[in-house]
């Protein structure tokens, strides 16, 4: 991909990851592109996945506990 399609690819994987947390009853309000990221001749933007309260760390951490081999294996 090259830089020009780096922000609209960022937009579509933050929605991605915004339905998937919904669908699994995790609302990050926050959720969005990291304007300095997006900016300049080369953007390389950035997911920011913001403030949460505390309902809301308690309930990903359910869900990470939940899903532990989502990182094992997993390309990086």
């Amino acid at each position: 991909m090259n830089n020009r399609g780096a922000i609209p690819e960022a937009e579509r994987v933050r929605r991605e990851l915004r339905d998937a947390l919904e669908a699994a009853g995790v609302m990050l309000p926050s959720l969005g592109l990291d304007p300095l990221s997006c900016t300049g001749p080369n953007p390389r933007p950035l997911i920011d996945l913001g403030r949460c309260d505390m309902a809301t760390a308690r309930g990903l951490t359910v869900l990470l506990r939940e899903h532990r081999e989502w990182g094992r294996g997993m390309e990086r």
